[in-house]
């Protein structure tokens, strides 16, 4: 669990930084946030990969699948170096086809091994790393910027993966504990009941993403807030998510992975809220970031638990059609992200996010009477 953990959070600051730092990439690039949120929005599209792997998770290949997923990240960094818009594009791509890949590999391999009942523990502690993805990730890039200009974060991702794709293919692995009659998921469709609990993981994605996405130039445009500064507001974000993925892992079996799931979701909508009615004042936005990244943190891990027994005849194909049902999702939620901050500002990816979780409330409903009831 240490080693999925620390390969994972590798894995999330490689991704992370890149919003907060929008316009520092944008003087790199010589471009829009208009063109780089589409760029990451497209990218992010890259996920539906993983659609291609389900099989393979359930033939017992998470291990291998996840070891080069960590070599296609640090490859991604080598190729943004050469310092065009064009490179940036298809350096993403290949980063999002990486963490796509690890995030699967890691959900299938902890899925195959410990029971539901207990799985929200396992799953929560390593997504821990999408906040050490901020709350670690993200002051190193901004120190790597400031000593070493734009190139810097992407020779640290090139080094970091590639030391965790080592560590990882020197881990040693333990053999599946499948449930007694559970048949491969070769040739097996989803159910319907699963495809609920896909829709829902997917709608709570984009509702965290659409936002996210342009988090860094807000801050910067309209509270502002200084590049270094906004180093540091991520780091102070990573904190409040690393208390609530934690809190993820240690209470959302006992709570109920579907009710308690709802309610975070809940508090997504809260937060956006206050982020819309912020204006210009630094301590009203920062109190919304804090309680959208709460309510999204806890919410994103806990329905990737969902997921994973939606089906547990095919539990790698579940996660594998999650992820990149889930990369549709968020993809066109990045796209209309810079889009619709260009028109309107913050109030327009808010307006959109606070659609997507509301939508992603009910269908969690659905999910507690179809599924739930049933475990």
């Amino acid at each position: 669990m240490v080693r999925l953990t620390g390969a994972k959070a590798v894995t999330n600051a490689s991704l992370r930084w890149v919003p907060f730092f929008l316009v520092t990439l944008e003087d790199a690039f010589a471009t829009s946030t208009a063109v780089l949120a589409a760029i990451i929005g497209f990218g992010e599209m890259a996920g539906l990969s993983t659609i291609l792997v389900g099989n393979r998770l359930d033939s017992g290949n998470e291990h291998r699948v996840t070891v080069a997923a960590l070599l296609a990240i640090s490859i991604s960094g080598l190729i943004a170096l050469q310092g065009s818009v064009v490179f940036f594009a298809a350096s993403f791509v290949l980063l999002m086809v990486g963490a796509a890949h690890v995030n699967v590999g890691m959900h299938s391999w902890i899925s195959a091994r410990v029971g539901f009942d207990r799985r929200a523990r396992f799953i929560g502690t390593v997504e821990t790393s999408w906040a050490f993805g901020l709350l670690v990730g993200a002051p190193v890039m901004a120190l790597l910027i400031g000593g070493f200009g734009w190139r810097g974060p992407f020779v640290g991702v090139s080094i970091a993966a590639l030391i965790a794709a080592v560590v990882i293919a020197t881990m040693t692995d333990s053999p599946p504990a499948e449930p007694a009659g559970v048949a491969p998921g070769a040739g097996v469709r989803l159910t319907g009941d699963a495809w609920v609990a896909v829709a829902a993981s997917a709608a709570v994605a984009m509702a965290g993403l659409t936002t996210i996405v342009v988090v860094g130039t807000w801050l910067n445009d309209e509270l502002g807030v200084s590049t270094s500064g906004i180093g540091l507001v991520a780091m102070a974000f990573g904190t409040v998510e690393l208390i609530s993925s934690s809190a993820s892992a240690a209470f959302a079996d006992r709570l109920g992975k579907g009710r308690s799931t709802r309610f975070s979701i809940l508090v997504v909508v809260g937060g956006l809220a206050v982020m819309a009615a912020a204006g210009s004042s630094l301590l009203v936005g920062s109190l919304g970031l804090l309680i959208f990244f709460l309510g999204f943190e806890y919410g994103i891990v806990t329905s990737f638990s969902l997921v994973s027994e939606a089906m547990p005849s095919a539990r790698g194909r579940a996660i594998a059609t999650n992820s990149a049902i889930g990369t549709l999702t968020r993809g066109a939620g990045a796209v209309l992200a810079g889009v619709l901050y260009e028109a309107y500002g913050i109030h327009g990816p808010v307006a959109l996010s606070a659609v997507a979780a509301l939508a992603a409330v009910g269908l969690l409903t659905e999910v507690d009477r179809r599924l739930l009831s049933s475990i």
